[in-house]
């Protein structure tokens, strides 16, 4: 069966799966390559399973050290898959589809639709050439600047490659770095340069290219869409809600905040507050961070980023959904009010669908690592939900990982990138109408 036919016979949701682990499947083989690598020994193909996983789910969590691992060009295949799985294989195809002045079919059209978590088709094209621009844009100039900052540290050419990487990795909320010993940025904690830039990058990344494109809008529109309040709304609660309890928690505490002066702690706190959002860049040893914050954490990466964005999680938007509905039900009301407009039952359903499926799937796989780890029972549920939420922030447990957990793990980043419905989508059989509805009953509920 030729390619272009199995195409037009396969779903979006499907293609969108299928694409995504075609990917990962070439880039595993990649990595295992002799000139993908330092130290000479062969690359066992479950860890270049797990590290290409996680570079094009943009996870960030890794089984080595990428720095010591991998060689230049190992390193390069990571960014390149950071890259693809930040804006979108589609995105990429697409783009060159046009460079080439090829014509975008209705398909082609609903596969980005479906790839950019966007309402509709229309527009869907335009969006695109925008989303590239954006990201060639805020990757360069972030790129300069930490070139420009690190070249102080290190040579020029050195620096330059290391600005190109870390931008792109920060952007596209990947996690992945470049000065080994798994300690991520953690020497960068007090620097006011690298802290802003990066957690300018990882707001972006994280609202999503529909939310940045209708603040290029604005100016002419002088309006903003549903969506984009919401999200730059609910964003900007939890990260100043984070930033507080890990700041309140984390004062005293002599291995993270507690050497900090004032500003440095307030600094400290706003990043990692931030990098829950789903980037997994961490400038704390989040292993030395109380219990208490490690558990906050877990409820924010589970929340995760925006739709369409480069982030996992259950989106921002499905959680200031359930938060509306919990308020509308308290209130007596029968309609979700935000920003002054009655949000649809379907959108309801599919956030309610959404949280429980998500919920499930972080609670089976903690159970099951449980059994198979032998480790605190939180570092295990934070892996867990750091891997779905596609995060990349680690207590440690990365690296001691057992063949069973490193595939579980796999699993969660593969799911919690594309989306747990959107796989259920893809692997469901096709739907047919039903031709008559079941009488309505009622059973006692509270």
């Amino acid at each position: 069966m030729k390619l272009s036919s199995l195409y037009l016979k396969l779903t979006p949701p499907q293609i969108l799966a299928s694409g995504f682990a075609m990917i990962i499947l070439v880039g595993t083989i990649l990595l295992k390559l002799p000139i993908s690598n330092k130290t000479g020994h062969p690359f066992p193909f479950i860890d270049a399973l797990f590290t290409a996983t996680s570079a094009m789910c943009v996870t960030g969590l890794s089984v080595v050290d990428i720095k010591t691992q991998f060689s230049t060009f190992g390193q390069i295949i990571i960014l390149i898959l950071v890259q693809l799985g930040g804006i979108g294989f589609m995105t990429m195809a697409t783009w060159f589809a046009i460079m080439w002045r090829k014509r975008i079919s209705l398909r082609d059209r609903l596969v980005l639709k479906e790839s950019m978590n966007h309402s509709n088709i229309e527009g869907i094209v335009r969006l695109l050439v925008r989303v590239i621009l954006f990201s060639i844009t805020i990757e360069g100039t972030a790129a300069v600047v930490f070139a420009w900052r690190w070249s102080f540290e290190m040579p020029l050419g050195q620096a330059i490659y290391f600005g190109i990487f870390h931008a792109v990795s920060i952007f596209n909320n990947a996690g992945f770095d470049l000065f080994g010993g798994y300690q991520s940025l953690n020497h960068e904690v007090d620097d006011i340069i690298f802290n802003i830039i990066s957690m300018i990058l990882i707001i972006l990344g994280g609202i999503g290219f529909i939310v940045m494109s209708d603040l290029i809008e604005y100016r002419k529109t002088r309006k903003l869409s549903l969506h984009s309040k919401v999200v730059l709304s609910a964003s900007g609660v939890l990260i100043l809600l984070g930033a507080v309890v890990i700041f309140v928690f984390e004062y005293t505490n002599s291995l993270t905040l507690g050497p900090l002066g004032g500003g440095g702690k307030t600094l400290a706190s706003f990043f990692q507050s931030v990098s829950l959002r789903s980037a997994g860049t961490s400038t704390l040893d989040i292993a030395s961070l109380r219990e208490g914050t490690q558990f906050f954490m877990v409820v924010l990466m589970f929340i995760g980023a925006a739709p369409g964005s480069t982030g996992g999680g259950i989106k921002i938007t499905t959680f200031t959904i359930l938060i509306g509905a919990i308020i509308a039900m308290i209130r007596g009301k029968d309609d979700v009010i935000l920003f002054r407009h009655r949000l649809p039952k379907d959108n309801i359903y599919k956030a309610i669908t959404i949280t429980l499926m998500a919920l499930a799937l972080v609670v089976v796989s903690t159970m099951i690592l449980s059994t198979t780890q032998d480790h605190q029972f939180l570092m295990i549920l934070f892996e867990t939900t750091s891997a779905f939420g596609t995060v990349g922030l680690s207590m440690g447990l990365t690296p001691d990982l057992t063949l069973s957990g490193k595939i579980l793990i796999i699993l969660l980043m593969f799911i919690g990138r594309i989306g747990a419905l959107t796989l259920a989508y893809a692997l469901q059989p096709k739907s047919k109408k039903e031709l008559y509805r079941h009488p309505e009953g009622k059973i006692i509920i509270g």
